[in-house]
């Protein structure tokens, strides 16, 4: 079959009306699909179900201190479990409440009204503050940024991580830039995971901001789709050993490993951060939900059970990945009009329609009974300046709902497509 370039109108054309009145008839079924977040499915929040058993009042035993107040980051029993996720000691990881975005959002607000350990002054006190962002990236990552004023730069993800000759450019020249973000294992949403040159580079390139801090949200750290998953360095160790051991705050939780509603965030970075961090807590709260963090502890009990019950996840994870992409060959490899990824893990696929199609394309899909994330939202304020990126978002449907979503979106990619030629 011809690609669309090389079809001449009276094909083009009809192709168009042959998919319209596939369109048409789709509508017709009235359907409600949501592949719009990337959530946990009901039969991955059955797998946890054991974890509201773990701790109750006959099992509690004379565990009291995790009853009472104190302890501010963490018991010592899930710092032990956790830190194994995040390759640190002890004494760098804090455990938190359920959301690693609460920890990383605390931690900006805080930066910007009093600094962070190298900081002279706090970061309001400047003329303007910048964050790099990775694009595409995490919508809720540039939220934050937009809800501060924090002036975000788009820096283009390639196959190995950001592009790094632009952030090294960027951080070497430029005071003003004091954060980035990275989700370095199973990038959101490309699903690409940094290499070793990228991770070095970070740990070592020259800051003009003297208090820049890398925010390394490794949400997909062991969420794997495949038993040879790739390796992320630790740049926590890199950082130190290039003589910088306090830029970089890294981040889990187990949203996506138990419930989102109340799992377990975890921040790790230099002991000294942890202690910084530590001491302008204890004025925020006298204690998280320890009961909380002890039925995560009794559940997983060590850290090789939890990567068993992440290979759990995976067993309802795949077939839903391996339909999108089957689904994505199969209708769209012949008329070459769009490119996609296909990660080892994570929790989405990022879809390039032709430029200046996918808001379109998502607007149909919407018509159709098909709602996905909205265009632009993996890029800073929302506007994605080629308007061609599609984050799709298997997890939460059914398989059979994920195939009739895609058979959806396929459609509006070929009618938008063709529209555009003719």
């Amino acid at each position: 079959m011809s690609t669309l370039q090389q079809l001449d109108y009276s094909s083009l054309q009809n192709l168009h009306d042959k998919t319209k009145k596939e369109f048409d008839a789709i509508k017709q079924q009235n359907l409600s699909l949501n592949m719009a977040r990337g959530k946990p499915s009901a039969e991955q929040l059955e797998l946890s179900l054991g974890l509201l058993d773990s701790v109750n009042s006959e099992n509690i035993g004379d565990n009291y201190s995790i009853l009472n107040y104190g302890m501010v980051d963490g018991i010592p029993e899930a710092k032990a479990l956790f830190k194994k996720l995040l390759e640190v000691d002890t004494e760098e990881i804090l455990i938190g409440g359920n959301a690693s975005l609460n920890i990383m959002h605390d931690l900006i607000s805080k930066a910007l009204i009093k600094g962070v350990i190298d900081s002279e002054t706090p970061w309001n006190t400047e003329d303007k503050v910048k964050f790099i962002c990775p694009v595409p990236g995490y919508d809720r990552h540039f939220t934050i940024c937009e809800q501060y004023d924090i002036e975000m730069i788009s820096v283009d993800m390639l196959e190995d991580g950001p592009d790094m000759d632009k952030v090294e450019e960027l951080v070497r020249n430029d005071a003003s830039i004091k954060g980035m973000w990275s989700v370095p294992k199973y990038s959101n949403p490309e699903g690409i995971t940094y290499s070793d040159d990228v991770v070095e580079r970070l740990a070592k390139m020259e800051t003009k901001a003297t208090d820049f801090k890398i925010f390394w949200d490794n949400a997909y750290a062991i969420h794997n789709l495949t038993d040879q998953p790739p390796r992320l360095k630790n740049i926590l160790e890199a950082c130190k050993k290039h003589g910088n051991p306090d830029r970089v705050f890294m981040f889990a939780s187990t949203s996506k490993m138990t419930f989102p509603g109340s799992g377990v965030a975890v921040v790790a970075a230099s002991k000294e951060n942890i202690n910084f961090i530590k001491q302008q807590l204890s004025v925020q709260t006298i204690g998280p939900d320890k009961v909380n963090q002890l039925r995560h502890v009794r559940f997983f009990k060590n850290y090789d059970n939890m990567l068993e019950h992440m290979k759990k996840h995976a067993e309802i994870m795949k077939p839903k990945f391996d339909t999108v992409i089957e689904i994505l060959h199969s209708k769209l490899d012949a008329h070459d009009i769009a490119t996609w990824t296909e990660p080892d893990g994570g929790y989405f696929i990022s879809l390039n329609t032709m430029d200046n199609c996918a808001s379109e394309v998502i607007s149909l899909a919407k018509e159709a009974g098909v709602t996905l994330t909205g265009a632009g939202a993996a890029f800073p304020y929302g506007k994605d300046p080629r308007d061609r990126n599609i984050r799709i978002a298997p997890s939460f449907p059914s398989l059979e709902e994920v195939e009739k979503a895609i058979d959806v979106l396929c459609i509006c990619i070929i009618l938008v497509s063709t529209e555009k030629f003719l």
